[in-house]
């Protein structure tokens, strides 16, 4: 039998969500433990009787871990309902029998490129806490060149609005004239970060793009808009690159039937997570 575990932890295992907002509907009344009303720092396992809003939760029905790479056009949010009615990220992607698809980070409905997401809420919630020490890269492309001081400062780190914003690397990648095209990386994105930090400078962002997350990067075969599966091999590959337990996995769709498509990891240092 499975040891006791934190709640909120057992119920993002079960793709119901991130950790944090377990603690939310642990706090709302919304989870119970053997006909009691669940309470913060609570454990149970598989022998307790959990019910979510009333219904029980059936831990032995877990569906197989899946990742999606999706290329996100601008002008799609990624909030699950928009209450202005704009089209979403989860309006794309195919459907789930069991649990649901939790968006690990977000983009801005201004910013395009690689999103990633999964129905393994602890997977989720690793990637996205900054403990975890997985970078963003992007690509940006702003209405000016940055010269070498610029360049440092950004590094460096700058204050806006009493926040210290800096990137953990920048590089100029091409450009002439009054279009200049950066790619810049992030430990972890403050809110408009990468905007706000080129605004101080004096420029103007006309185009952000994500390319890569951690050690997954953006194929160019996938068209905006479009999404596919990680392969298993990849699954198995980030799983222990994070250091967690490998889950049951499924090859899906057209590529169970045949070959599968060239691997979207890049050579990634190990992590220290022995502190997190």
């Amino acid at each position: 039998m499975q040891p006791p575990v934190k709640l909120q932890k057992l119920l993002a295992e079960q793709g119901l969500g991130s950790r944090r907002e377990m603690e939310r509907w642990i706090e709302a009344g919304r989870v119970e433990v053997n006909g009691e009303p669940a309470h913060l720092g609570q454990r149970a396992s598989s022998a307790d009787n959990i019910r979510v809003d009333g219904r029980k939760l059936y831990r032995k029905e877990t569906p197989h871990t899946r990742v999606l790479i999706y290329n996100k056009p601008s002008g799609v949010v990624c909030t699950r309902r928009d209450p202005d009615r704009r089209p979403t990220v989860f309006d794309a992607l195919p459907e789930l029998r069991k649990g649901r698809w939790i968006s690990i980070g977000r983009l801005d409905i201004a910013s395009s490129g690689l999103l990633l997401l999964t129905n393994d809420g602890l997977l989720a919630n690793t990637m996205m806490h900054p403990s975890t020490g997985l970078d963003r890269e992007y690509a940006v492309r702003i209405n000016g060149q940055l010269d070498d001081e610029a360049m440092q400062r950004v590094r460096d780190g700058i204050e806006d609005d009493g926040d210290v914003l800096a990137f953990s690397d920048i590089q100029h990648y091409a450009g002439k004239g009054t279009n200049h095209w950066y790619h810049v990386a992030l430990l972890e994105g403050k809110n408009r970060e990468i905007r706000r930090v080129f605004e101080h400078l004096g420029f103007a962002v006309s185009r952000l793009k994500r390319v890569r997350f951690g050690p997954i990067v953006l194929p160019s075969r996938l068209s905006r808009g479009k999404v596919e599966d990680l392969s298993v091999d990849d699954l198995k590959a980030l799983y222990r690159l994070l250091d967690l337990p490998v889950p049951e996995l499924k090859t899906q769709g057209a590529k169970a039937r045949g070959k599968p498509p060239p691997s979207v990891l890049i050579p990634y240092p190990a992590l220290n997570r022995s502190g997190s």
